[in-house]
Formats: structure tokens, sequence, C-alpha cells
């Protein structure tokens, strides 16, 4: 067994974790995830909104508050829901900006002249005029790849034309502005003359929008993406490079994103439609149920911490308990420490993986409201798991049972390692009190 774990040890630490390293540095990597994270308050806050326009209520409700909130509802409607049409429907707008922005600093050009051309691009595409309006059913969910795809190639067309001199030169006289500006003169011509009849080639030929097309294409990544073992798969490979020491949560979930907000996106159209929810696999499923208080779902282990015999042990539970009720739990990772402790291996990886069975299970059998809203990640568990699927109060019980379960699966491991720092602490215990009776 000992032969076996420094193999998996050299193997994650030698093969898995140079790659890892390299791809979360990537700069196009770096720019989707730091999109991503930007453009989360309009995603929050528009998730917010569709729940209140949801009200977790029956329509023959004789609660008298419940009457009052289905009934405003009822009346406003149209205007509850516009924060919601503003953000969370036009998602992949703030998400091709934000990557553009990101991206065009890293090469250190300016962002806001990268954001405005690589926004010009996607409308293009994405929201041709019709009638004296623009369309928006390919702004929100459905445009989430084309949003990536052209906002790298907007900003890598005009890094591309700006290293190699390409463009209107104007005397040095001129105001930056007014030379910033004309600097986009050129890739906006160029933009039209690719990107552009791309467009026009597969709305004649296909009778589509390129998002559409682009969708398509990706249709049955998608539906692998919200199976089991994909799941499984993203767990694995995420506690894996935790175990290296790479914040796997950062690779993983900068690579999911997108996957991610594309199922939260089906699940709030057919929502508003009325139609039965059928994705599992978004960002608060993940949060809220596999890894709940922080990476390996380690909240069962701080409260065994709490009451172990180890002073290390109890100085990390209280040093981590508070961080880790908003799923931030470092302190417990490294101080403990988890990365590269063979004792504590299984139990990482086994914890988040066996609560991912049991919450997909619950979900995909209706035993819990699938994900149909946006909760910040630091939001404690219970909290998050009933904000993020409609309030309901079977989350809060679910993630109960799966702190549970995971306290479970740490306590042998836990009792194991308790055991090695006990023999290293009564020596040094009795060497201090010597030394104190000595003086």
């Amino acid at each position: 067994m000992s032969s076996l774990s420094q193999s998996l040890f050299a193997v994650i630490e030698n093969r898995i974790s140079p790659v890892a390293a390299r791809l979360s540095s990537q700069r196009h990597v770096v720019a989707i995830k730091d999109g991503f994270i930007s453009s989360m308050p309009f995603l929050i806050v528009g998730s917010f909104m569709l729940l209140f326009a949801h009200p977790p209520f029956s329509a023959d409700s004789q609660w008298a508050f419940a009457q009052w909130w289905l009934g405003m509802v009822d009346r406003h409607f149209a205007q509850i829901m516009m924060p919601y049409n503003m953000t969370m429907g036009i998602m992949a707008v703030y998400i091709t900006a934000a990557i553009a922005y990101n991206l065009a600093i890293s090469y250190k050009m300016n962002g806001f002249m990268a954001a405005c051309l690589a926004l010009m691009s996607f409308l293009l595409v994405a929201a041709p005029q019709s009638n004296g309006a623009l369309p928006i059913g390919s702004l929100g969910g459905e445009g989430i790849f084309t949003a990536i795809l052209v906002s790298l190639y907007s900003t890598e067309l005009m890094h591309f034309l700006q290293k190699h001199h390409i463009g209107i030169k104007l005397p040095e006289q001129v105001p930056p502005k007014i030379r910033q500006s004309f600097d986009l003169l050129i890739p906006i011509l160029a933009i039209f003359l690719t990107l552009f009849p791309l467009s026009l080639l597969i709305q004649d030929g296909f009778d589509m929008l390129l998002p559409q097309a682009i969708m398509a294409l990706f249709k049955p990544i998608i539906s692998a993406s919200d199976s089991l073992p994909a799941v499984l798969i993203a767990v694995l490979l995420c506690h894996l490079l935790w175990f290296a020491g790479i914040h796997g949560a950062v690779i993983v979930g900068g690579i999911l994103q997108a996957f991610w907000l594309t199922n939260l996106g089906i699940n709030q159209q057919v929502l508003n439609g009325g139609e039965p929810i059928s994705q599992i696999f978004i960002e608060p499923f993940w949060q809220f149920f596999i890894v709940v208080g922080g990476s390996g779902s380690t909240m069962g282990l701080v409260f065994l911490y709490l009451r172990s015999r180890s002073a290390h042990l109890r100085s990390i539970a209280k040093l981590g308990l508070v961080p880790s009720m908003f799923n931030i739990n470092e302190p417990i990772i490294f101080g403990s420490p988890v990365v590269m402790n063979p004792v504590l291996f299984i139990p990482f990886i086994t914890a988040p993986l066996v609560n991912a069975v049991i919450a997909w299970i619950a979900t995909r059998t209706d035993m819990v409201n699938h994900v149909i809203s946006l909760a910040p990640w630091t939001t404690p568990g219970p909290i998050g798991a009933a904000w993020s699927t409609g309030w309901d109060y079977r989350a809060v019980i679910l993630v109960g049972v799966l702190i549970a379960i995971s306290t479970l699966i740490y306590y042998p491991f836990f009792k194991m390692y308790e055991r090695q720092l006990l023999q290293q602490e009564q020596p040094a215990a009795a060497e201090e009190k010597l030394n104190a009776v000595e003086s």
C-alpha cells in the first residue's frame, strides 16, 4: 500500500501538477476565468430577482403573506423580471466584454477599447437588427460559448495588428484618446471582413445565427458535462490538484464555468416557460452540496478537529471554523496539513465524490429542487443550498446529511492522524514540563 501511495503521489507531483500549473497561468484561461468572475455580481442579482418572480408557494396557499406575494407577482411580473432580463437574460454581453478586457490587459493593451471591439463583434453575430429591434435570444445562456470565442478572437486580432504595426498612424501631437480611437479602425474593418461574412454564411446556409450553430456543435459536450460521470471526473481532478498543493477549484472551476452558466440559463429559461427543469451540474450544486465547507468537504473534519485530543488539530479547528462556514478552508487544507498528507488523502478524495453521488441522485429523483439561481459562493452551505434551489427546505436537510456522511468518512482517518500527532506532542509536552520544573 505504501509503494502504491508513493507511486500515486509521484504521478500527481511529476505529471499532473506541472501541467495544471501551466494551465492555471495560461493567459487565455486566466482571461476567461477572470471574465466570468467579473460578471458574477450581475448574474447573482439577476438570479435573485428571478427567485422573487417565482414565489415558493402554491397558487392555492391560504397564508396571507403567500397570497400577497403571489398577487404582487401576478400584477407586476414584467417589472419584476426586468432586472433579470437586463442581467442574467443578457449575461453573454457582460462576459464578452469582461473576457476581452482581461485578455487585453495581459497583453498590456487598452482593455476598454478591446472590450468595445469584442462587444461590437458579439452583437454583430448574435443580435443582428431585425424590424428595428435587436433580438436577445442569443444574448443569454445560449451565447456563452460564442461570447468566449468572439472575445478571444477579436482581442487576438487586435493584438496581432498592433504587434505588426498595422493601422493608421497619427502624429504624436494628436491627443492620446484620439489616437486610441483610431487604433480600432483597422480591427473593426477586419472584423467586418472576417467574422461578419462567416455569420452571414451560416444564416444563409443553415438558417441560424452563429451562437445557435455553436450551441448545436457543443450540445453533445454540454449534455455529457451534465452527467454523473462528468461530475465525478471533475471532482476527482479538482481534489488531486488540491492534494498536490495547486488550487484545483480555480482550475477546474474556470474550465467548467461556461458549462455551469449554460446549464443555469437552460434551467431559468424552462422555469419561465413552466416546463420541467433538467440540468443539475451548476456551480451552486458543486459549492453547496459537493464541497460543503470548502474543497474536500472538510466541514465534518473541522467538527472532528474541535474535539480532538491533539493541541495542533484543536488550534487549526478554532482558526478554520468560521472561514469554513463560509466555504473558505485554506486554514484546514494547509494547516492540518491535508496537502501531500497520505493519511488524509483517501477521505479528502472520497468525501466529495460520495457527496456528489448522493446529491446527484437526490436532485435527479426530485427529492430536492434543481438549481435555478446563483448565490455567492461564500454563503454558508445550508443557506446557499436553499437560496439556489428556490428556497427548498429539503436542500437544507440534504446539506446536513452530507456533512454527517463526510464526518463519518473522515473519522477513522482523523483518528489515525490524531494518534500520530499525539505521539509527537506528548514527548514535547513532557520535555516542556520537565524544563519548567527545573527552572
